[in-house]
């Protein structure tokens, strides 16, 4: 069953308490299976003509209210804190914003531990500091859906004045959904309480307020929201990061530490929490089980309560550390508050076992990150600092997360055994990052607020 058609299994208007005919479908909308799309980087030059723009694009984005049903393609818009003063909002509304947000992502390198190779000086120019003002994001069933929703978006494009294409990037995969890795991608996602949709197995469903601006949050009261209401409410906040896969240095490095074909793939499964399939290693621990894996129902139906050790899945695991669950923490955390959307994307040829380090060259397969929260800002500075970049809240002081994580030098991966832990050395960088943005997802009350210059 594929995603959507699970969560459509699960869905019941009765159970909507959100105002879904203003909020953008992709914040609650999960790609298709196979998907494919674009992700495309606009510049305001001229701020009557941005909001132009906006206007004709605001008819094109769907709302959430029937973000359950089929679609052949459907497009999302976010906007920078440059490009909401380019688009000349007034200051009084710019300075309501989060201070992170205001800054920009290129700012924030110290609190997103952004250096060395990772260094903004280092990122495509479309993510040059105040470059990309106005993010558009079209997912589509196919490339014939793709190339209608494309035309329309030019087409508006086209016909407004004073804005700039600084860039645009392709991506997609087959029905596997995997990542450039081999391994099937963004299955963990919340369950939004509010948004119609029963939370599976065990699972809870997360405040609305953690991801939609004015409704209340796990603290009880909603996140504090941009003003005036028409901009804030019901609108998020968004992360994207471009990474370069190394793929051929993962490939590399599994096999240089693993004799046999099956002791490398259960490795790879080690350092990602999950087996290609999306099976989880607490469920699956000895072998891949692709049903389980392409089990919408099962595959993200547990928790760590069984393996508090990590014996089973290791502590450092890729998905144990952005995701931990209940496991004990050495350093206390409210793991709900850190909850996510993802919607990342994948781009390039499909994994395949024989890629070495030599084909990394061509840069030519990575995966867009990009998750929508109401924290996302805190929440991603967090993750960088604390989960991804450092290992003390599981007692292992300084290894990071073994796939996503910056090694400025080769670094550690530990697997729990008893009597005694195995230490897998040289670890590198096997996602460059490329680029990125902090980006506000307005509600399509606030894009009609922006397009019409509202605030006169």
């Amino acid at each position: 069953m594929s995603v959507l058609a699970n969560l459509k299994a699960r869905f019941s208007r009765e159970r909507v308490k959100l105002q879904l005919d203003d909020i953008q479908a992709l914040i609650l909308r999960s790609r298709p299976e196979p998907y494919v799309g674009l992700h495309a980087m606009l510049h305001v030059d001229e701020a009557e003509g941005g909001r132009d723009l906006v206007r004709r694009l605001a008819p094109h984005i769907p709302s959430a209210h029937d973000w359950t049903d089929d679609m052949d393609a459907w497009t999302g818009v976010a906007i920078s804190h440059a490009g909401l003063k380019a688009l000349g909002v007034p200051e009084a509304s710019l300075k309501s914003f989060p201070l992170p947000f205001q800054q920009g992502m290129a700012a924030r390198a110290e609190q997103l531990r952004d250096f060395g190779e990772n260094a903004p000086d280092r990122w495509e120019d479309a993510f040059r500091p105040g470059t990309c003002h106005i993010a558009l994001t079209i997912y589509a069933r196919d490339e014939a859906a793709l190339e209608k929703a494309i035309e329309v978006a030019m087409t508006e494009l086209e016909a407004s004045h004073g804005v700039t294409l600084v860039g645009t990037h392709s991506f997609g995969a087959d029905a596997d959904a995997k990542n450039p890795f081999g391994f099937r991608d963004s299955i963990s996602q919340p369950t939004v309480a509010g948004g119609g949709v029963d939370p599976r197995g065990d699972e809870r469903a997360i405040a609305a307020g953690e991801f939609i601006l004015g409704e209340n949050s796990e603290t009880g009261a909603p996140v504090a929201m941009p003003e005036p209401a028409p901009l804030g409410r019901n609108g998020s906040f968004v992360v994207l990061r471009k990474y370069q896969s190394a793929v051929g240095a993962f490939n590399d490095f599994i096999r240089a530490n693993a004799d046999s074909e099956a002791d490398q793939e259960k490795l790879a499964a080690k350092m990602f929490g999950r087996w290609r399939s999306g099976a989880p290693l607490i469920l699956a621990p000895d072998h891949d089980d692709e049903a389980l894996g392409a089990d919408r129902s099962r595959n993200n139906d547990f928790n760590f309560a069984e393996d508090p050790k990590g014996l089973v899945c290791p502590h450092s695991a890729h998905m144990r550390r952005l995701n931990p669950r209940d496991s004990q923490l050495t350093i206390l955390t409210d793991v709900n508050i850190h909850r996510i959307i993802r919607r990342s994307s994948t781009f390039g040829p499909k994994w395949t076992p024989d890629v070495t380090a030599a084909g990394d060259a061509k840069g030519d397969r990575g995966i867009f990150f990009i998750f929508i929260s109401a924290r996302a800002y805190d929440t991603i500075e967090f993750l960088q600092q604390e989960w991804i970049n450092r290992g003390n809240f599981i007692d292992l002081g300084t290894e990071r997360d073994p796939i996503v994580a910056l090694h400025e030098e080769p670094g550690t991966f530990t697997i729990p055994h008893e009597p005694a832990r195995t230490r897998v050395n040289g670890v590198t960088t096997f996602n460059r990052l490329m680029g990125g943005e902090y980006l506000f997802m307005p509600s399509l009350t606030a894009l009609r607020w922006i397009g019409e210059a509202g605030w006169r």
